[in-house]
C-alpha cells in the first residue's frame, strides 16, 4: 500500500521522506516550555476566576463529572490576533458510558484583548454632481493570497527547523510557526481584566502551527453555573506535557513483481469473478479504513495527537456515523483519496453563531495507553477503566465566536466526533 494514499493533504516531497502540514504531539513526563498543553491532569483556565459553566463538567449519559483527556494552548494570533484560545477534551471514565453520545465532550475557551463592536450603520450618500470626475476603482484584494500567502513551506529555508523551541539567530526569522505578538489591550481596559499578557508567553504548542480563519463573531455568553470542586471529580489521569514536531512520512521501497510472475484475476472456481456480496464489501471498507489509519500512524507510532487547523483528520473507520459524515465527500486527486475539500461542510455548524466548523485536533489510540498505564480500578471500582475509542476528532467554530467585552472569558461546546473501536 502506498503510504501517501491518505486522508490528509499538504505533502512536501523530499525524496526519501515527506513532510505534511500536520503537527504531531508526543507525551512527555518532563516539563517543557509549553506547560499549558498537556494530556490528563487537571484543566487550567484562561482566568482562574472564570471557570466554564458547571454543565460542561458533566457526562451527558450519567451526569457524573468528566476527566480531562487533553488541554491545548491554542493561541493563534496570526489569524485570531485579538483573542486568547484554549481547547479541552473531556471524557467520562465510567465503563457503562462508553460508546454513548455525550460521554466525550469538547470545549473551547476564548478571551478578547480588543473590543468588538457591531458594524456601524452606513449613512445614505448624496448623489454625485455631474461635474465630479469618477475616479478609477482600486483593484479588489486577493482574498486567497491574503489568507494563505502562497506556499508557506517553500518560503522557509530548507535548513530552518520550524519546530525548534530555541531557533538559531539565522533560522528564527524563517521560522514558519513563530506567531506575531498580539495587539496590546486598549488603555481603557482595566489592568486586572488581562491576567496574562501574550507578550510574556513562552513559545507554546500554538506557536508551532499556521492557520487561516475569518474574524471572530460577537455572541453573548451562555448560562453560568458553578464548576465543581476538585473533590467532586474522580482521580485524574496522570499529567503528561506535549512535545510537538512536524509530521514526517518515510518512503519505503516500492515492491516490484518479478517479470516471470503472472497474476490470474479470474475466479478459482472457473467463473469470471462474481461481484462482492454486501457483507464482504462492508468488511472490506472496515479493513481499508483501518489499514490506512494504522499505516499513517505507524510512521510515527508514539504520537498521541494530530493538529492541523482547517486540515483533514485521519479516519479510523468509513462505516460508522462519523466516518460516513466525513468520508462520503472523498474524491480522487491523482490517485490519492482526500476529503480535505469537504470536511468543514460536513462537520455540524457552530450552534452559537451558525458558522462552519473546522477540524483542529484529534486524539489517537496511543494516548489511551499513556493515560491508562497503571490506572486499573482507580477510584471507580467495577464501573471504571477501559477507554474504547479509536480516535476523537474536534471541530471548532471557524470564526472563533466569543465575548465582545475585553478581558471576559467565555466557553463554547464544540463538536467531538468520536470513532469507537470496532467490535467483533
Amino acid at each position: 500500500m502506498d503510504p501517501y494514499d491518505s486522508d490528509s493533504s499538504g505533502f512536501e516531497d523530499e525524496g526519501d521522506y515527506t513532510e505534511t502540514g500536520v503537527v504531531l504531539g508526543y507525551a512527555s513526563e518532563e516539563i517543557i516550555e509549553d506547560t499549558i498543553t498537556h494530556l490528563g491532569g487537571w484543566p487550567t483556565w484562561l482566568d482562574n476566576a472564570t471557570p466554564p459553566p458547571g454543565e460542561f463538567s458533566k457526562c451527558k449519559v450519567c451526569n457524573q463529572p468528566l476527566l480531562l483527556l487533553l488541554e491545548i494552548d491554542a493561541e493563534l494570533y496570526e489569524h485570531f490576533p485579538d483573542a486568547d484560545r484554549r481547547l479541552y477534551i473531556f471524557s467520562c471514565p465510567r465503563k457503562a458510558c462508553n460508546r454513548k453520545p455525550g460521554s466525550i465532550r469538547a470545549i473551547r475557551a476564548t478571551r478578547n484583548h480588543k473590543s468588538h463592536q457591531p458594524p456601524q450603520k452606513v449613512e445614505k450618500q448624496e448623489p454625485k454632481k455631474k461635474e465630479e470626475v469618477e475616479q478609477p476603482k482600486a483593484p479588489k484584494p486577493d482574498l486567497g493570497a491574503s489568507l494563505f500567502g502562497g506556499s508557506l513551506v517553500n518560503s522557509v529555508s530548507a535548513n530552518a527547523n520550524p519546530f525548534s523551541s530555541k531557533p538559531s539567530s539565522t533560522a528564527q526569522a524563517a521560522n514558519l510557526f513563530a506567531a506575531p505578538a498580539p495587539a496590546p489591550a486598549p488603555a481603557t481596559a482595566p489592568a486586572n481584566q488581562l491576567t496574562a499578557s501574550p507578550n510574556t508567553l513562552a513559545e507554546t504548542f500554538a506557536n508551532k502551527v499556521r492557520v487561516s480563519s475569518p474574524p471572530p463573531s460577537n455572541e453573548p455568553a451562555g448560562p453560568v453555573t458553578p464548576w465543581p470542586e476538585q473533590s467532586e471529580f474522580p482521580t485524574p489521569y496522570t499529567n503528561f506535557y506535549i512535545d510537538a514536531e512536524r509530521e514526517t512520512l518515510s518512503r519505503p521501497p516500492t515492491p516490484k513483481i518479478p517479470e516471470n510472475v503472472t497474476i490470474d484475476t479470474e475466479d478459482t472456481e472457473g467463473g469470471s469473478g462474481g461481484g462482492m456480496d454486501v457483507k464482504d464489501a462492508f468488511e472490506s471498507e472496515i479493513d481499508k479504513a483501518f489499514l490506512k489509519f494504522s499505516t499513517r500512524l505507524g510512521h510515527n507510532p508514539e504520537q498521541v495527537l494530530r493538529y492541523e487547523f482547517r486540515g483533514t483528520p485521519v479516519l479510523y473507520s468509513y462505516t460508522d456515523a462519523v466516518g460516513k459524515r466525513l468520508h462520503d465527500v472523498a474524491n480522487k486527486i491523482g490517485g490519492v483519496t482526500t476529503v480535505s475539500n469537504g470536511v468543514s461542510s460536513r462537520i455540524p455548524r457552530c450552534e452559537s453563531c451558525g458558522a462552519e466548523r473546522a477540524f483542529e485536533v484529534q486524539l489517537v489510540p496511543h494516548a489511551i495507553s499513556i493515560l491508562e498505564d497503571g490506572r486499573e480500578g482507580v477510584g471507580l471500582g467495577k464501573d471504571g477503566g477501559g477507554m474504547e475509542w479509536g480516535t476523537i476528532i474536534m471541530g471548532v467554530c471557524s470564526r472563533n465566536c466569543g465575548p465582545r467585552e475585553v478581558g471576559v472569558v467565555e466557553y463554547r461546546e464544540e463538536w467531538a466526533g468520536v470513532q469507537w473501536e470496532e467490535t467483533k
